[in-house]
């Protein structure tokens, strides 16, 4: 049954049975519903390209169809996908662009997490490419995540350019972003989409390579039927304002962060990728990806390490485990689209066939949302707030068809099941 709805004052609210009409925030769609093959709701916000809206805080959601999202139907194509043909593409685009001298011939974004110690050890010793590493640094290292870093560059043998970005800068960043947005991750997704581009124009790299295509999680439709990012991830519209932290360039010089400090941070335009010849493409849809087959290969090959103890709000030990911030990142998503970290990898797994719904529902009950308090301490250091005010933030975030107040919690309105 059809919810109703109505706008006002360029806002949407949704009816309710009991608590009349409610806000709904971000674009998201009024009508809460729940994928019939994972866990996800279609309030997930993709993983979707930066425009300038979404610079300032606004999102897309997944696709559904059939009552099915969008990354379940990709995923589930892989089974009939024609794999050797897929490889059969990549050796002719590697053989395009190989070095005949040992020098680069590719360029490889990564942490050391298991995605990207598996794309570069893969081109390099599989398929004799001879990769540039490049990383964005993560905002507080994890001893694991730091392990792991070391071991990809050492153990991999692999040249690395690792960029830190001006402590203080990045700082007031990430705590402008919580404050504006209760997005503490989107200065750190500018630099990590857009620094690498910029590495590659640098050193005369023409074929840039991620891992997993973003639509194994839900993106533009249509995606999943190429290899190549979508430009306008690495890339900006040169007469277009950029936003960081929820703030224009001009406003952000009064925290002393110039547009010349945010170099790096900032999309190349199109006409720069095209004329130095950059081709971003996405790994995984050449080579099936399965993501814990990629975690046993980064174990086995570099000596990558889990974390020691369950990850908080989830049950995983093994993904985005190097930044102290990334627990943050998942719980503010749960706090302004009620889909935690539990949600996301639940429905991963889901897809690729490593536990069933119903497991990944009761998984999702148990983690969803868990405070990240092993780092909390140090991740309130870092944004300059106490935790009175972190929560007094967040709950500003929360839209009213998603949350209601129950007693001196918050209670979703609506659970998988």
């Amino acid at each position: 049954m059809s919810v109703r709805t109505q706008v006002k004052d360029g806002r949407t609210y949704v009816e309710d049975a009991d608590d009349g009409w409610l806000e709904v925030k971000y674009g998201l769609p009024p009508e809460v519903m729940f994928c019939k093959s994972c866990v996800v709701s279609n309030q997930r916000a993709t993983p979707s390209i930066i425009t300038q809206d979404q610079a300032k805080g606004s999102k897309t959601t997944i696709p559904f169809k059939d009552g099915v999202c969008q990354a379940c139907a990709v995923v589930g194509q892989k089974d009939s996908t024609d794999w050797e043909e897929r490889e059969r593409k990549l050796i002719e685009l590697l053989d395009k662009h190989r070095s005949r001298n040992g020098s680069y011939d590719c360029l490889v974004p990564g942490s050391g997490g298991k995605d990207s110690v598996y794309q570069a050890h893969v081109l390099k010793h599989k398929y004799g490419m001879n990769p540039l590493t490049v990383t964005w640094s993560p905002h507080l290292y994890t001893d694991v995540g730091w392990r792991n870093f070391t071991s990809w560059i050492q153990r991999g043998g692999f040249d690395n350019l690792l960029m830190t970005p001006d402590g203080q800068a990045h700082r007031k960043l990430t705590e402008l972003a919580y404050r504006n947005l209760l997005h503490p991750f989107q200065p750190f997704i500018f630099g990590q989409r857009h620094f690498p581009a910029r590495m590659a124009k640098r050193y005369g790299q023409k074929l840039v390579f991620y891992g997993e295509s973003h639509v194994e999680y839900g993106g533009r439709e249509g995606d999943e039927l190429t290899s190549e990012m979508h430009s306008r991830y690495y890339t900006g519209d040169p007469d277009g304002e950029v936003f960081i932290s929820g703030l224009p360039i001009e406003e952000l010089e009064r925290y002393g962060i110039t547009r010349a400090k945010l170099g790096e941070y900032l999309p190349m335009t199109e006409a720069d990728c095209r004329d130095a010849g950059i081709e971003v493409h996405y790994l995984g849809y050449f080579l099936k990806w399965v993501p814990q087959q990629v975690y046993y290969y980064a174990v086995e090959n570099v000596g990558f390490e889990a974390n020691a103890e369950r990850t908080e709000g989830t049950y995983s030990k093994y993904n985005s485990i190097d930044d102290k911030l990334d627990g943050f990142h998942y719980w503010c998503a749960h706090v302004k689209f009620g889909i935690g970290r539990c949600t996301h990898e639940a429905g991963q797994e889901i897809r690729h066939g490593h536990i069933t719904r119903d497991e990944g529902i009761a998984l999702v009950r148990k983690y969803d949302g868990e405070l990240p308090e092993r780092f909390f301490s140090e991740v309130l250091d870092y944004m300059n707030m106490d935790r009175e005010e972190f929560f007094e933030i967040a709950d500003r975030f929360r839209s009213q068809h998603l949350w209601r107040k129950s007693g001196n919690g918050w209670q979703l309105r609506h659970a998988v099941a």
